[in-house]
């Protein structure tokens, strides 16, 4: 192993190394992972895409209508300016006073902020009270550039899904040093998946099967939207999981690091966490596709079944050496497939382990063999996330009998939105329906 970490120092990519889930945040509570926001990006996601014909055609019909839409209303909506009338705002128990609406529909609107649920390099996030409302919301706090347009808050005015956090509304705020901050109000969401899986761990047991299931469920539900928005998230990890610990509703947040992968247009190889972050990019890929939100997922799952992370690197390249391990040396083709510009293959030979020697017994097949197939090296070769949650692991969760452990129903997995199954084999479409009518596109 010595042998191959050396080997592969000399290859990987350079750059600051991105902290994992642990060290990243100073706070591991709920949307402390919401800070991730790239406040000086220049490039519209909606904008980039509307010059693209190309990225324009990958995408489903219904979603391309849905993208002219948003950016035609885009210029005719206002971020109001704030105020902090009352506290501290560096500090909880400030007041803020701002607008949402318009027309006849404006409305003034005073959170008055609570503690603090997480901090970073690229912002702060607060739980608040609406006074007017008596709503508990996030607000999420990162400088801005009021020249240059936001992504994640462009990205996020486009989603609406059961199992994407919602963006309630948003406004700039100023310091007496001119700074503008903008303030994204998000739906508040008390536990993570992360916050759920250390908690059974430090009891000395495991997250029950039903909880796994629903979460990598959701997960893939999420990701399935946004995937055909042609959206990447980029930062797939257990903090970035939010999950109501009544309902067991989950929804996925963090928007700081996804983008529009645009055909042609080049990505940043260092992306995501480490633990994590797919071998492709590993490889320095810069022409990835959204199977690199895929490999997180089947990460994130074996780190449910597990109880513990499955790559565990201490660095960039000791990542790809824990992957290795388990996964062996990848073929020239599978190399090749991850990043058609990386010429060099002198790796010692390493073989696979076995997936059952990986995982406890007490696993049923059905989970090893879904793990499998998230985690390829060939990104084409992982499943997508419809044909994910089509999976038998999932099969429970389409008995009508199933329930919570406390007798409540399943959280909503069967809502479909118009055209969210529209791109799905018709045999993947009948797994996932069932009973469940799933509904087709709106027409133009």
């Amino acid at each position: 192993m010595e042998r191959l970490k050396t080997t592969l120092s000399r290859k990987s990519d350079t750059g600051g190394e991105k902290t994992d889930g642990q060290k990243r945040y100073k706070s591991g509570s709920s949307q402390a992972a919401g800070l991730h926001a790239q406040s000086g990006d220049t490039v519209s996601a909606v904008s980039a895409h509307k010059l693209s014909g190309g990225a324009l055609e990958a995408l489903p019909q219904h979603m391309k209508q849905l993208k002219l839409k948003d950016e035609r209303q885009e210029n005719k909506e206002l971020v109001f300016d704030g105020k902090v009338t009352d506290g501290d705002p560096n500090t909880c128990g400030h007041v803020i006073t701002t607008s949402a609406g318009s027309g006849a529909n404006k409305q003034t609107l005073t959170y008055h902020t609570q503690r603090v649920v997480g901090n970073g390099s690229f912002g702060v996030v607060f739980q608040a009270t609406c006074v007017e409302t008596g709503d508990t919301v996030a607000i999420k706090k990162v400088l801005q550039d009021k020249r240059f347009k936001n992504r994640e808050l462009q990205i996020m005015k486009m989603m609406s899904h059961t199992n994407v956090v919602q963006l309630k509304h948003c406004f700039y705020t100023s310091t007496e040093k001119d700074e503008v901050y903008l303030n994204l109000v998000l739906e508040y969401v008390p536990e993570t998946v992360y916050r759920i899986g250390k908690h059974y761990s430090k009891a000395g047991q495991h997250v029950p099967s039903l909880f796994i299931k629903l979460y990598v469920y959701q997960m893939c539900r999420s990701l399935a939207h946004i995937h055909a928005m042609g959206v990447c998230h980029r930062d797939i990890k257990p903090q970035n999981l939010l999950v109501n610990s009544s309902t067991h509703q989950l929804k996925l947040c963090d928007f700081g690091s996804a983008k529009m992968l645009v055909r042609g247009e080049p990505n940043i190889a260092y992306i995501c966490s480490r633990y994590y972050r797919a071998p492709e990019l590993i490889f320095g890929a810069t022409d990835y596709t959204t199977a690199i939100d895929i490999w997180s997922v089947g990460c994130v799952t074996a780190e449910l079944l597990l109880g513990q992370p499955l790559f565990p690197g201490e660095s960039g390249v000791d990542q790809l050496v824990e992957i290795i391990k388990v996964l062996g040396t990848p073929s020239r083709e599978e190399i090749h497939a991850m990043n058609p510009n990386y010429t060099e293959f002198k790796f010692p030979q390493i073989k696979a382990h076995a997936w059952s020697k990986v995982f406890s017994k007490r696993l049923p097949a059905d989970a090893i063999d879904l793990v499998a197939k998230l985690l390829q090296y060939a990104p084409n070769r992982r499943l997508n996330a419809l044909q994910a949650m089509a999976h038998p692991f999932f099969n429970e969760l389409r008995d009508p009998a199933t329930v919570l452990h406390n007798g409540r129903p399943l959280p909503p997995l069967f809502d479909w939105l118009p055209g969210e199954l529209d791109e799905c084999h018709p045999d993947i479409r009948a797994k996932l329906t069932g009973g469940h009518q799933a509904p087709q596109a709106m027409s133009s």
